[in-house]
C-alpha cells in the first residue's frame, strides 16, 4: 500500500480513537451525553470513509468518499466547538484534537482537488 494513504489511515484511526477516549471522560450529564454520542459517531465516521476511499472504483467514487468524510470531519468540528464553548471541558484539553480535525481537512480539501483537476471533463 502507498506510504501516503497508510499514513492517512493511521492518523484518521488515531482521531477516532481519541474521539473515543474524549467521549469516556465526559461528565455524566444529559448534555455531555447526547454531544459525546453525536461525537463519536461523527469522529469515528472520518476513518471509515477515508478507509472506504481507499478501495474506490473510480476518481468520482474516490471523490464521494472523501467528501463524505469531510462532512463527518465537519461536525465533529462542531461538536468539538460546542463542547469548549459550554464549558464542558477546558477548551485546551480540546485544542490538539481540534488542530488535528482542521489539519485533516486541508489534507482531505487537496485530495479532492488533486483528484478533480485529473479527472476528465464530462
Amino acid at each position: 500500500m502507498d506510504v501516503r494513504k497508510e499514513v492517512m489511515r493511521s492518523r484518521t484511526r488515531q482521531f477516532a480513537l481519541r474521539i473515543i477516549r474524549l467521549c469516556a471522560s465526559l461528565p455524566k450529564s444529559a448534555a455531555a451525553q447526547v454531544i459525546a454520542k453525536q461525537i463519536l459517531r461523527s469522529g469515528t465516521s472520518v476513518g471509515a470513509h477515508y478507509a472506504e476511499s481507499c478501495r474506490a472504483k473510480s476518481r468520482a467514487d474516490f471523490v464521494n468518499k472523501v467528501e463524505g468524510a469531510m462532512q463527518e470531519l465537519e461536525e465533529t468540528s462542531y461538536w468539538l466547538e460546542l463542547l469548549a464553548d459550554s464549558n464542558l471541558l477546558k477548551s485546551a484539553r480540546l485544542a490538539l484534537l481540534q488542530q488535528e480535525a482542521s489539519e485533516l481537512m486541508s489534507i482531505f480539501v487537496s485530495m479532492v482537488k488533486n483528484t478533480k483537476s485529473h479527472m476528465e471533463p464530462r
